[in-house]
């Protein structure tokens, strides 16, 4: 249903031409650009409805997911540190985000059910392939940074896309260590210290730790051993252009930013509520890229 059909009662919603409305959960959330995106495309279709900002405390996540149908809204989005809470109180999971452990999207249903989808990893390959039409997740070993949310999602997507060897690296070992076991092959963890070495001959590296955001300090890592023709990607869009990536471009290396990924993920949530699949526009991301 949720990439190939479109519930009824919204079918119904755009016969009608009425009012519908989603948005995004999170705590804080004001620093989300979904309402951006998703407003953008509202208009860009002539649809009738808005998307908003739900900043929902995580005692109150509960309230917030049964909300959704009680006031009649398509659904919404879940950002930090919504997405594996709010999966207890869904009807449905899909068994991709039941892979991933965690939900990124909510879509109300006819009768009310509330199902439960993760985009990110879609999108994050999506980005992949935007920026490398010819991309293949077998062309080579594949560095990841991080053992978090946002790597569970693109690890295991890169597996489903065929990965024959990924290299997984974390702060703290014993997190990739349970990552590795619960995927399996192709994962091979490396301790922290070995990072500037584990990257070496790498097709794909991967930041999906925090570190180069705004506010927090810069990803510590030499590309010394770096190939020049790796794809060096972030998952962080905020800013557009990390330390990181900024290195990694002096050095003549492909870079793809994280908001390709949030691009992306959007798409397949914006057709569930409102029943088309949009575009990503240049016109969009400079609206997005004017927020910063």
């Amino acid at each position: 249903m949720y990439h190939s059909e479109i519930p009824t009662i919204y079918k119904q919603y755009i016969m009608d031409n009425r009012y519908i409305m989603a948005g995004v959960m999170g705590w804080p959330v004001s620093q989300s650009r979904s309402p951006v995106i998703h407003n953008h495309w509202i208009k860009k279709y002539n649809l009738k409805g808005a998307y908003g900002l739900f900043a929902v405390q995580p005692a109150d996540i509960d309230k917030a997911v049964q909300g959704l149908r009680t006031l009649g809204l398509a659904g919404c989005n879940l950002t930090l540190p919504h997405k594996v809470d709010a999966m207890k109180f869904m009807d449905y999971i899909d068994p991709l985000a039941k892979r991933m452990g965690a939900i990124n999207t909510i879509v109300v249903q006819a009768d009310g059910a509330l199902h439960g989808f993760n985009n990110d990893g879609f999108g994050y390959i999506q980005s992949l392939k935007d920026a490398k039409p010819n991309w293949r997740a077998d062309e080579g070993p594949i560095a990841v940074l991080g053992a978090g949310g946002a790597a569970r999602a693109i690890v295991l997507s890169l597996i489903d896309q065929g990965a024959k060897e990924i290299r997984l690296l974390n702060r703290t070992k014993a997190k990739a260590d349970l990552l590795a076991q619960e995927f399996g092959k192709p994962i091979s963890v490396f301790d922290w210290s070995e990072r500037n070495n584990a990257i070496a001959g790498s097709a794909l590296l991967i930041n999906t730790t925090n570190q180069g955001m705004y506010g927090q300090p810069e990803l510590d890592i030499n590309l010394k051993e770096l190939p020049s023709w790796t794809l060096v990607s972030d998952a962080i869009y905020v800013p557009l252009e990390t330390p990181f990536l900024l290195s990694a471009k002096k050095r003549g290396n492909t870079t793809v930013n994280g908001l390709g990924m949030l691009l992306n993920q959007a798409r397949p949530a914006f057709k569930a509520w409102f029943g088309v699949m949009p575009e990503i526009t240049d016109e969009l991301r400079q609206a997005i890229q004017a927020t910063f």
